[in-house]
């Protein structure tokens, strides 16, 4: 019985150390989005990651602006009674697509979360897109309102 709980955990640690970043960190991901990780968004990002955000033109460089923006998304986005889920997923070396729907003011909003990260499995790049229109719309609406209550 030892033998093949030595076996198993060898198998699992050598398929961890050589997985592709990206499985650990989106593991990490989830951990947070379920409010699991400790640390918060520090554990997952890393500090000069670059944001981009679909109500803002420029992207935001920085962990501290980063959190705020998905901190705001969170409040927003996945709120706690609007059915925010992630729908698909996409995995490959250093890049992740992260298909999610939600609901918004009765409207039914669709997007993804594009991320990269590095070999340390620490978001260096994460990038926003929403569909359609009239989902963008309100989306664009509460982020901004929820970015200036946040925001001194």
């Amino acid at each position: 019985m030892t033998t093949v709980n030595t076996e198993v955990a060898g198998y699992i640690r050598e398929m961890t150390e050589h997985a592709d970043p990206i499985h650990l960190c989106i593991e990490r991901w989830h951990q947070h989005i379920t409010q699991q990780l400790d640390g918060g968004f520090t554990s997952v990002l890393h500090p000069d990651v670059v944001f981009y955000s679909p109500v803002v033109f420029t992207p935001q460089v920085g962990r501290d602006i980063t959190m705020l923006y998905l901190g705001a998304a969170e409040a927003t986005i996945g709120g706690p009674d609007s059915g925010f889920h992630y729908t698909k997923q996409v995995l490959d070396g250093h890049q992740a697509v992260l298909e999610f729907e939600t609901t918004m003011d009765g409207k039914s909003v669709n997007g993804v979360d594009i991320i990269t990260c590095d070999d340390d499995s620490m978001i260096t790049e994460f990038k926003v897109m929403v569909r359609p229109l009239q989902a963008m719309n309100v989306v664009h609406a509460q982020m901004m309102a929820m970015l200036e209550s946040m925001t001194p």
